[in-house]
C-alpha cells in the first residue's frame, strides 16, 4: 500500500511540476503575438499560446489543460491593459477548446480521438468566440476605442459591414477557428518529443 501511494504521489508531483512548467511556456507564448492585418483588424492578434494547454489535456488530462489556461491568464493580469477583460475572454475560449479536445481524447487514447479532438475543439472556441467577445471583450474594449473606430477598422477590410455582431461573424470566428487548427498541428508535431517529458519517461 504505501509503494502505491508513494508511486501516486510522484505521479501527482510529475503532473503538477509538468503544469508548472506548460503554464509558464503559454505565459511566454502570449507576448510572441502578431497581427495579420490583411485578413483581420490589426488590434486582434494570433498567439499560439493555447499550445502548451492542448499538450497537457492530452498528455496529463483535460483539467490540467484548463488549469493551464487559467495559470498563464492569471499572471498576465499582472500586465493586463484590458481591465482583466482580455485575460477573462481569453481563458474562457481556451477552456472551450482544451476541455472537449482532452474529454474527447481521453474517452479512447487514439491519434484519430486526438484529431477528432482538436477539430472539434477548434470549432466550439470559434462558435464560443461570437457571444464572448460581444458580451465580454468588446464591451470593456469599447472603453478605450468607441464602436464606431472598432467597426472603421473591420470596414477598411469589408466596407459592407455594419454591426458588431456581423463583424465577429465574419472576421473573428474564422480567425479563432485557424488560430485553434494552428495549435493543433503543432501538438501533433511536437507531442511525441515531448512525452517522455510528460510522462516521466526516459
Amino acid at each position: 500500500m504505501s509503494q502505491m501511494t508513494s508511486a501516486r504521489r510522484r505521479v501527482n508531483t510529475r503532473a503538477l511540476t509538468v503544469t508548472a512548467m506548460f503554464s509558464a511556456v503559454a505565459f511566454v507564448l502570449m507576448f510572441l503575438e502578431f497581427s495579420i492585418p490583411v485578413v483581420i483588424p490589426s488590434f486582434v492578434k494570433m498567439d499560439v499560446s493555447e499550445l502548451p494547454a492542448l499538450l497537457a489535456a492530452f498528455g496529463l488530462g483535460p483539467v490540467y489543460g484548463v488549469v493551464v489556461c487559467l495559470v498563464k491568464n492569471l499572471l498576465h493580469l499582472l500586465v493586463t491593459t484590458t481591465g482583466g477583460a482580455g485575460e477573462l475572454g481569453n481563458f474562457l475560449l481556451g477552456a472551450c477548446f482544451i476541455l472537449p479536445a482532452g474529454l474527447i481524447y481521453h474517452m479512447h487514447k487514439s491519434r484519430k480521438n486526438a484529431i477528432i479532438g482538436a477539430l472539434v475543439g477548434a470549432v466550439i472556441m470559434a462558435l464560443m468566440s461570437i457571444p464572448l467577445n460581444y458580451y465580454i471583450t468588446y464591451p470593456v474594449y469599447s472603453n478605450f476605442m468607441p464602436i464606431d473606430a472598432i467597426l472603421g477598422m473591420y470596414q477598411e477590410l469589408r466596407p459592407s459591414t455594419n454591426s458588431l455582431l456581423e463583424c465577429l461573424m465574419i472576421f473573428n470566428a474564422p480567425f479563432t477557428l485557424a488560430k485553434g487548427l494552428i495549435d493543433a498541428a503543432l501538438c501533433f508535431l511536437i507531442y511525441k518529443p515531448l512525452s517522455p517529458i510528460i510522462h516521466g519517461r526516459r
